[in-house]
């Protein structure tokens, strides 16, 4: 019979990737480590799947960085304040986003694109923030 103490020391635990959910950034990720997973306290790490043509709301983690690693495809993104700049990210590539920077990722190509992405927040979707004013379709 597990004691309290039991319930809340720390432990390794290994988690399935086989449950999805649906961000408020209008993406399905899979869900991996998390506050609501494992009892993370600092961090949340989910893969992406981005299918050709996708892309997500027009969003900004309040108080939390986040870092993503492009495993496979390409995926763009804009950003800024005005989501005035753009970029590309290819296999291979690391992403830093910092904390409270606007952000609209989206994925133009044929090839679906794969990522893994790691925050500072563990209840990965608290921080999110839309920005619908700043949509470009």
């Amino acid at each position: 019979m597990a004691t309290e103490r039991d319930a809340q020391t720390p432990t390794c635990q290994v988690v399935s990737s086989q449950d999805v959910y649906a961000g408020k950034q209008g993406l399905t990720y899979f869900a991996g480590i998390s506050a609501e997973s494992v009892g993370s306290r600092a961090i949340c790490m989910h893969m992406l799947r981005m299918p050709p043509g996708v892309r997500a709301l027009p969003h900004l983690h309040e108080q939390h960085e986040t870092a993503i690693y492009m495993i496979s495809g390409t995926a763009e993104m804009y950003y800024g304040e005005r989501l005035e700049q753009h970029m590309a990210v290819h296999a291979g590539e690391y992403l830093y986003i910092p904390a409270g920077v606007p952000h609209q990722p989206f994925n133009p190509y044929p090839a679906e694109a794969v990522a893994m992405i790691a925050r500072t927040d563990p209840n990965e979707q608290e921080s999110v923030v839309l920005r619908p004013d700043l949509d470009r379709g």
